[in-house]
Parts: C-alpha cells; sequence; structure tokens
C-alpha cells in the first residue's frame, strides 16, 4: 500500500512539473510561429479529451462532434454581434449551448446502438452546417462571421487561456471518471446489455457523458472563433476538420486512455505542421503513411502501446527475477 502511494505521489509530482514547464514556456519561446503551435496542441487536447469521455469510457463513438463545436463557435459569436454579450461570457453560453443541445440529441440518438449513433450525429452535423450556410439572415451564411475585437491581442494571451481551459477538461474529467458514474460508464462500454441487467441506466449515464463532452467541446468553439477571428458553416461544422480529426486525436494517442488526447494532440499537430515545412509538395502522402504505421503497429494508440509494452517489461522482470 505504501509502495502504491510513493508511485501515485511521484506521478503526481511529473506532472505538476509538465503543467509547470508548460507554464513557463512563452518565457522562453518568442517566436509566435512556435506559440500558435502549442495553442493548437492544447486546443485539440481539450476536443480530445472531451470525445474520449464519451467514446473512449462510455464507449459510444461519435463522429459528429463538430455539431457542439459549431454551436459554441456560433453562440459565442452571434451573441457578441447581435446582443453585445461579452465575449468572455460567451465562452460559458457556447459550453451550456453545446451542453443544451446534447440533450434532445442524446435522448433521441443515443437509444441507437453500434454504428447508428455516429451515423445519426454525423448527419446531424451536415444538417447544422447546412441551416447556418443557408440562414443568411441571422447566421451571415457563406459568408461568415468576423471578430474584429477578438477577447485577447496576442498569442500570449491565447495561450494561457487554451491552457486554463485545458486544465480545467483535465480536473473535470480526471476526477469524473473516478466516480461512480465514471465506472458505470466502464460498465456500459463493455457490455451494456449486462450493465442493464445489473440495474444501470445506460441511457441516462450515456447522455450525462454526452452533455459533458459537449459542453467543454462548445467551449473550445468559442475558443477558436476567437483565436482565428472568423467562422463559417465550412469550417466549424466540417465534417473532415474538425469530427473526423477529433477521432483521429484521440486514437492515435489511445482511445480509452486518459493521457493518449494529449499525446494524439501532440502528433497530429507538430507532425502535419513539420511534414508540411519539410515536405511541402508530398506532405499529406507522408503523414498518412505515419498514421498508417501507427494503426498498424500500436492498434491501442501510443499511450496504450506504452502501458503494454510497460506491462511487458514487466512481467519478463518478474519472470527473471522469480527464476533466480
Amino acid at each position: 500500500m505504501l509502495k502504491m502511494f510513493d508511485f501515485v505521489s511521484v506521478r503526481h509530482k511529473w506532472h505538476a512539473l509538465f503543467f509547470l514547464g508548460i507554464l513557463l514556456l512563452p518565457l522562453w519561446i518568442k517566436s509566435d510561429y512556435y506559440l500558435g503551435l502549442i495553442i493548437l496542441v492544447m486546443m485539440w487536447s481539450v476536443l480530445g479529451l472531451s470525445w474520449n469521455l464519451l467514446g473512449g469510457y462510455a464507449g459510444q463513438v461519435s463522429f459528429g462532434h463538430a455539431v457542439f463545436f459549431g454551436v459554441g463557435a456560433y453562440t459565442a459569436c452571434l451573441l457578441y454581434i447581435k446582443l453585445g454579450v461579452s465575449l468572455w461570457i460567451g465562452f460559458i453560453m457556447a459550453g451550456l449551448a453545446g451542453a443544451l443541445i446534447a440533450i434532445p440529441v442524446g435522448l433521441i440518438c443515443l437509444r441507437l446502438r453500434g454504428p447508428y449513433f455516429a451515423l445519426s450525429v454525423l448527419a446531424l452535423s451536415e444538417v447544422l452546417r447546412l441551416l447556418t450556410l443557408h440562414w443568411k439572415s441571422f447566421t451571415e451564411g457563406a459568408v461568415g462571421i468576423l471578430l474584429i475585437s477578438p477577447v485577447m491581442e496576442n498569442k500570449i494571451g491565447y495561450y494561457y487561456l487554451i491552457f486554463g481551459l485545458l486544465l480545467l477538461t483535465i480536473f473535470v474529467i480526471y476526477h469524473f471518471i473516478r466516480t461512480r458514474a465514471g465506472y458505470y460508464f466502464l460498465a456500459i462500454r463493455e457490455d451494456e446489455d449486462a450493465a442493464e441487467a445489473l440495474g444501470i441506466f445506460t441511457v441516462r449515464y450515456k447522455l450525462l457523458a454526452l452533455i459533458i463532452s459537449a459542453f467543454f467541446t462548445g467551449v473550445a468553439g468559442a475558443f477558436y472563433a476567437n483565436y482565428t477571428t472568423f467562422i463559417d458553416p465550412y469550417i466549424v461544422f466540417s465534417i473532415v476538420d474538425v469530427s473526423i480529426a477529433v477521432v483521429l486525436v484521440v486514437a492515435l494517442g489511445g482511445i480509452g486512455t486518459f493521457w493518449g488526447p494529449v499525446a494524439g494532440a501532440m502528433v497530429v499537430v507538430l507532425f502535419s505542421e513539420g511534414f508540411r515545412s519539410f515536405f511541402p509538395e508530398v506532405h499529406v502522402l507522408v503523414y498518412g503513411m505515419l498514421i498508417i504505421l501507427v494503426i498498424l503497429f500500436l492498434p491501442e494508440g501510443i499511450v496504450g502501446g506504452a502501458k503494454t509494452l510497460s506491462a511487458k517489461l514487466s512481467r519478463r522482470k518478474e519472470e527473471q527475477h522469480d527464476a533466480t
């Protein structure tokens, strides 16, 4: 028991040092370009952690998280432009809007199982894209929305803003998956029929996971709108650039592992940008080959594969120790 406590303490110390390093990083990195890359890594980490709660822990794979991302982005922007609501309040309203739209979506779609839930949410994201595209009097349509006065004036401000959002997301999800609801999520993921037989209201807990996931995804959408200062239906409701991209982030890092989305975000953002710089003509091909190699040789993702390898090495050491 004491050894386990020491291990947990050491692990938390390493986590604290890691986040302290991120906090102090702008003191050494003066380039807006590199700060921008780290900002994108943290934003995709928030999106990945949010998706992983639903898809990795509760087992409900979503191919339509652009729904909540886009709703959050448009909520913050429209409240500011139409009603003059502060963009700071817009972050909270964006999260609430994502959570509110998740309720009817979840009540209807979460009764479906297997690929049907994933496809139904995917269809909804396309419906919302078309709605915002053609409702020109309210959403400005294909022209998009330009924010002239975003919440921050420089990248350092956005750096600490997304860092704070990342810490909040990690704190909430880390503690939530260790509650009774978190264990129910795992039971539902492993065998939904068995979970129902044990008396777990599966739709209720799947809906809870969806609401939390949608809240943080909506806030991330509002951050993206402020950071880029421009949104349109093709960007924030994109199936490929948002919905599929976030699944890729989590899959590469390790679905169902806590730190997998963070590792996946680093790979997706840093490697894609690196390949674009060094292999401008074939960067998509090279990046695609990297993804294929990871999937072939690390089917559990980077973090999942590392855990499996560590367990094998630990068993081998124990066997060698017993043999001697």
